[in-house]
C-alpha cells in the first residue's frame, strides 16, 4: 500500500485556494463599485446560468432553502396541499414543502437512490399536488417514470436538484423537467460560493415574477409592497464570483467523472460494496457526481478503517433519512430506506484529488475487504 496520506472529504479552503487571485481582484471591483445587492453581477449570473441550463429564468436568493420554499409558494401549494418526496434527502426538501403550508409526505429510496416511483403512486391521495424529487448526489432520478405518474394524477413535478447542476436525463437538464427547480452554491456544491447561495430556474413567467417578489421583501419595482415576502437575495459579490466560476464549470464536471472513473475501476470486483453507476454506464444518464456514494457491507468497520488512513468520509444526514427524524412529526415506516441507510457511505469526491489521492483510497478499501 503506498505511504500514508491525508485526504479530507472535502477540502474547503480550497474553493477560495484554487481561484484566489481573480476571486481578490472580483471582491476588489465589486467593492470598489459598491455594487453589493441585486446589481449588474447577478443580472449576468441569473442570464449566464439560465443559459447554461437551458431555461427561460433564472433567479439567484439566499440559499437553496429559501428557494424550495418561494417555489413550492409560487406553485399555488399551501394548507391542505401534500407534496411526495423522498426520504433519502436534505431536511431542507421537507422545509421547502412544509414552510410554503403544504404537507411533506415521504416515500422509499430506490435501488439508484433516487425517489422510487412505485412507492410515488402508492402515496398518493385525493390531497397531493405535486412531487418533488431530489436530484441527489448530482445525478437525475427517471424522470419519464414520474412525468407519467404525474400527468395520470394531474400533479406538478417541483425539483429538488440543489445537488445536481448541469445533470442530466435524456439531455435535458435538472431542474427542467416542469413546473421549476432549485440549485445551492453552498460551497462544497460543484459550484460553490464563499458562504450561502441558492437559485430558482423555471420556464413559467408566473413563478418567476412571484419568486422576484418573494426573495425582495415583496416589493415591485416602484417599491411599493403588495405582499408578505422574505428578504433572500443573493449577494452580488457572491454572484460575481460564481458567474466567473461558471465558464470553467465543465471542466469540474469533467474531472468528478474521471475520478468516478478510477473508483469504478478499481473498485467494481468488491463483492461488499455497490458502487453508484458508472460515468459511462448509461447514456440516458449524465452524472454531474456531487457526491460519491457507495453501499457497504461492514460499513461502520469500513469507515474507521478510512479514517485511521487519514481518509475523509461522510454519511449524510447524519445517517437518518428524514422520516426517521421524529420530532417533526413523521410517522411513516419506509423499510428498505432505513436497511439502505446501514449501508451508506460517501467516499472523497471533489476537483482537490488527485488520482494518486484516489488510488489510495482504494488501496485502503480493497485491503479492508481482502483482511
Amino acid at each position: 500500500m503506498n505511504a500514508k496520506r491525508n485526504i479530507p472529504f472535502f477540502q474547503y479552503q480550497a474553493v477560495f485556494q484554487k481561484y484566489e487571485d481573480k476571486i481578490l481582484e472580483i471582491v476588489a471591483d465589486v467593492g470598489r463599485r459598491g455594487a453589493f445587492i441585486l446589481q449588474k453581477d447577478l443580472e449576468l449570473f441569473e442570464k449566464d446560468l439560465a443559459e447554461y441550463v437551458g431555461v427561460k429564468y433564472a433567479l439567484g436568493v439566499a440559499n437553496a432553502t429559501d428557494a424550495l420554499y418561494m417555489l413550492c409558494r409560487a406553485a399555488g401549494l399551501g394548507p391542505g396541499d401534500e407534496v411526495i418526496f423522498c426520504t433519502h434527502t436534505m431536511v431542507a426538501t421537507a422545509a421547502g414543502i412544509h414552510f410554503a403550508g403544504a404537507t411533506p409526505v415521504p416515500v422509499e429510496t430506490g435501488r439508484d437512490h433516487e425517489i422510487d416511483s412505485q412507492s410515488v403512486e402508492k402515496a398518493i391521495t385525493a390531497k397531493t399536488k405535486a412531487i418533488m424529487p431530489t436530484q441527489l448526489n448530482g445525478r437525475c432520478a427517471d424522470m419519464d417514470e414520474l412525468r407519467l405518474i404525474a400527468e395520470k394524477h394531474g400533479l406538478l413535478i417541483l425539483e429538488d436538484s440543489a445537488q445536481a447542476l448541469g445533470a442530466k436525463y435524456k439531455g435535458q437538464c435538472a431542474g427542467t423537467f416542469d413546473r421549476g427547480g432549485v440549485f445551492s452554491f453552498y460551497p462544497a456544491k460543484t459550484l460553490g460560493c464563499l458562504g450561502d447561495g441558492g437559485c430558482i430556474v423555471t420556464n413559467d413567467d408566473e413563478i418567476y415574477e412571484k419568486c422576484k417578489l418573494y426573495r425582495d421583501h415583496g416589493r415591485i419595482d416602484t417599491l411599493e409592497v403588495v405582499c408578505w415576502c422574505l428578504n433572500s437575495r443573493l449577494d452580488n459579490l457572491q454572484a460575481a464570483i460564481l458567474d466567473f466560476k461558471l465558464k470553467s464549470y465543465d471542466k469540474e464536471i469533467a474531472r468528478r467523472r474521471e475520478v468516478a472513473s478510477i473508483y469504478q475501476e478499481q473498485l467494481k470486483d468488491i463483492e461488499e460494496i455497490v458502487l453508484p453507476p458508472g460515468p459511462e454506464d448509461n447514456h440516458d444518464w449524465f452524472d454531474i457526481y456531487q457526491n460519491y456514494e457507495i453501499e457497504a457491507q461492514r460499513r461502520d468497520d469500513l469507515k474507521a478503517c478510512l479514517d485511521a488512513n487519514g481518509i475523509g468520509t461522510m454519511i449524510q444526514w447524519g445517517g437518518k433519512a428524514v422520516h426517521e427524524m421524529k420530532k417533526l412529526g413523521f410517522t411513516q415506516s419506509l423499510p428498505f430506506t432505513e436497511e439502505l441507510f446501514t449501508r451508506l457511505l460517501m467516499l472523497p469526491m471533489n476537483t482537490a484529488l488527485t488520482d494518486e489521492d484516489v488510488d489510495y483510497v482504494c488501496s485502503v478499501i480493497r485491503k479492508f475487504y481482502r483482511e
